[in-house]
């Protein structure tokens, strides 16, 4: 297998050292000759030769063999015809051009959304003409290119004060729970408030939004037949005034000016208002879910879909008896959202990517990778053999892009076409930026790496100027407040989380032991919140030794009840040890297992034994599956002559995953917003959007020692 690697390493020598010139890879066919394939690229035979020394001018060749083929400019050119090309950016509406513009110099503890509200115009507007803004944060000093509109005319100002109002945003309400309330689409809210991001669906507390008045809200079209007279009692606001009557602040003052020549409302004063009120249920996610209505969909097939009757969905949803129409928002009960997926409380439809794949589009791809070509002596095989067997490096990048290079196989199979550039960063930010200067994003519909975190953070800062996405494929650190990344690792943090919330379903009965360490006093702390009835075993540790007490130890176990121990540490010495003692106070008579919420490198150590972690059916979260499918290990070795490893499979399913997804909507920020948990060959992915960063996968496995295997836990119910 490290030989395959190594030939593929000298592929990439030759792709990646490349400027002018393009290549493209063969597979030999039975009874193909170097004649027929050099007619069939456009090229000459020597050129096929030139870059394949391993061929014989006159000899057969042999079968299944990969060619590399230079392909001159004409030939590049006609390989992707003008219609498959898809545009990645639709056009946009024309936007309100500035009459004028003024400069402003930002001053310590200015924000943008103080600038904003200071111009009356909106962040959008500020960054679209100071385009850094996109990618870096706001700094003393800063000079901004401030817009100046043209106003509006005083009849455009009150026709729009007639049809629109300014809501602020509740707790727990989300995009979905208003859009429904006020009888809009999704689109609809976003082209009233362009500040809104379409990469996310964040909302924040307090936030304003621009909405159409609901009809009957307004003083003029209520129907009332006379007002009443109210007093305003103590501690009551214009706010919390307007909420229980159901009409702005600003009707509120229209009907009585006297709020402010008196400088707002003041207890005991008398105001009037109409008798009649609008009053409605409260709307958010901590009640309901909520669908998006598509397009072609019929009554029945929504039904059915969602597992309601459709007396129930008209009852919650009355607007239904005027017709089923597309982008309408419904919503639903929580708790009959049990067997359907939820994300961000939105109902999602089940989605198969292979029958939803429109082969039209051609997603581009860039990988940016630690090949580490620098490092490699080709000259000499011996030597680059081993130094590609010692740098965890290279070992890291062979094992993602060959794997990655499998599922460009599967798809091209599918007929899926897909435009591939990959680069070697050398592990150095220097090398990255220097890639970068080559790399139009505006071409780019993704980029896969790179695996350091400086690197990482670079690409991502200059591919958001395009809202490129990049896969961060191993665990980095989530800092990074920037919107296009996808951790596609699922964090300790979230798989901890995911552990205690199994076992809670799992414990019963059982005693519950936990022992950890100095450094794990937190993770401590949490299981004994989760489960009360837990104890707790001390950690001795010594000058050159750390362990347990057997004999404290005995004390805690019962002979009555199974023994569930969690093991908190990431010491190998004591992981070894606890597992040691458990092992040997697991009787017959004496049933114990062994848990953990973090199963770290100190877990991997060879001296701990496997066979007593078997023994103890060892229990742990996990971001991937120990075991591949065999579909997949097969393809592989026949590839590359040897079964892959952790990283082949995340390589592999990283790229079907994204590709897949593309070649659903060409546009991944879109697509993971309505796509579920999705999942492959050794792991799965459900990534959601962190209102401060970027995409986090919160995907895991309950995975378990057992005769001397790993095996899946399935959650009992």
């Amino acid at each position: 297998m490290y030989r395959k690697c190594f030939m593929l390493l000298v592929f990439l020598l030759i792709c990646l050292q490349a400027v002018a010139q393009q290549y493209t890879t063969h597979a030999v066919k039975e009874g193909e000759t170097l004649y027929g394939i050099a007619k069939k690229y456009r090229v000459t035979p020597f050129n096929i030769l030139k870059f394949n020394k391993e061929l014989k001018k006159d000899a057969p060749l042999r079968p299944n063999t990969i060619l590399v083929i230079p392909l001159d400019s004409k030939a590049a050119e006609t390989t992707v015809a003008p219609s498959d090309i898809v545009k990645k950016k639709e056009a946009v509406p024309p936007q309100e051009e500035p009459v004028d513009f003024k400069v402003h110099r930002v001053r310590k503890r200015e924000t943008l959304f103080g600038i904003a509200r200071n111009y009356n115009i909106t962040e959008e507007d500020i960054k679209r003409y100071n385009t850094e803004l996109y990618s870096s944060q706001l700094d003393k000093g800063m000079r901004l290119q401030i817009p100046v509109f043209a106003e509006k005319t005083e009849a455009d100002a009150d026709e729009e004060l007639d049809n629109f109002e300014t809501y602020t945003v509740k707790p727990k309400e989300t995009r979905w729970s208003i859009a429904h309330r006020y009888g809009i689409t999704i689109d609809s809210m976003l082209s009233l408030n362009p500040e809104l991001s379409k990469a996310n669906n964040n909302l924040a507390v307090g936030q304003q939004l621009v909405l159409p008045k609901i009809p009957g809200s307004s003083v003029q079209e209520q129907k009332v037949d006379y007002y009443i007279s109210y007093t305003v009692p103590p501690k009551k606001t214009l706010y919390s005034l307007s909420q229980e009557y159901g009409m702005s602040s600003e009707e509120i003052i229209r009907l009585n000016p006297e709020i402010m020549d008196r400088g707002g409302l003041k207890e005991g004063m008398v105001i009037r208002l109409p008798k009649k009120r609008i009053t409605g249920p409260e709307v958010n996610a901590e009640n309901y879910v909520f669908y998006e209505v598509k397009p072609k969909q019929t009554t029945f097939s929504l039904t059915r879909n969602l597992g309601v009757g459709y007396d129930e969905l008209l009852e919650l949803n009355p607007e239904l008896a005027l017709g089923l129409k597309a982008g309408m928002i419904l919503k639903l009960p929580k708790e009959r959202s049990v067997d359907l997926e939820v994300k961000n409380s939105l109902v999602l439809d089940k989605i198969n990517l292979l029958d939803s794949l429109n082969r039209r589009h051609r997603p581009r791809l860039v990988y940016i990778l630690p090949f580490r070509l620098d490092k490699m002596n080709f000259s000499d095989e011996e030597l680059a053999l081993k130094t590609l067997m010692s740098r965890n490096d290279i070992k890291y990048s062979l094992g993602l892009y060959t794997g990655a290079l499998v599922a460009l196989d599967s798809l091209a199979e599918l007929g899926m076409s897909v435009d591939v550039v990959a680069y070697d960063n050398q592990l150095s930010l220097d090398k990255t930026k220097e890639i970068l200067r080559n790399v139009n994003f505006g071409q780019v519909d993704a980029v896969f790496g790179p695996l350091d975190q400086s690197s990482l953070e670079e690409v991502a800062i200059q591919a958001a100027n395009q809202e490129v996405p990049v896969i961060a494929p191993v665990p980095v650190n989530s800092n990074l407040s920037l919107n296009n990344v996808f951790f596609s690792y699922t964090s300790d943090e979230i798989l901890r989380k995911r552990m205690l919330e199994f076992m809670a379903t799992q414990v019963t009965d059982q005693n519950v032991i936990v022992i950890a360490d100095d450094k794990n006093k937190l993770t401590k702390a949490e299981i004994l919140k989760k489960f009360p009835g837990a104890k707790s075993l001390a950690v001795i540790e010594e000058e050159k030794n750390i362990s347990i007490n057997l004999e404290s130890l005995q004390l805690l176990l019962s002979e009555t009840q199974e023994n569930w121990v969690f093991v908190e540490s990431s010491n190998f010495k004591l992981i070894s040890s606890v597992t040691s003692i458990l092992n040997s106070v697991n009787t017959p008579d004496i049933k114990v297992r062994m848990f953990t919420t973090n199963k770290n490198r100190g877990f991997e150590n060879p001296v701990i034994s496997g066979s007593h972690l078997s023994n103890l059916q060892f229990t742990y979260p996990s971001a991937y599956r120990e075991d591949t499918t065999e579909a997949f290990t097969k393809r592989y070795a026949k590839r590359f002559g040897g079964a892959p490893d952790k990283y082949a499979v995340r390589g592999f399913d990283l790229t079907m995953d994204l590709l897949l997804k593309l070649g659903y909507k060409l546009d991944l920020f879109e697509a993971s917003r309505g796509i579920g948990t999705t999942q492959y060959s050794g792991n799965k992915f459900n990534f959601v959007k962190d209102p401060v960063s970027g995409y986090f996968n919160i995907s895991s496995y309950i995975l378990m020692y057992n005769n001397m295997k790993i095996e899946e836990v399935k959650p009992q119910p």
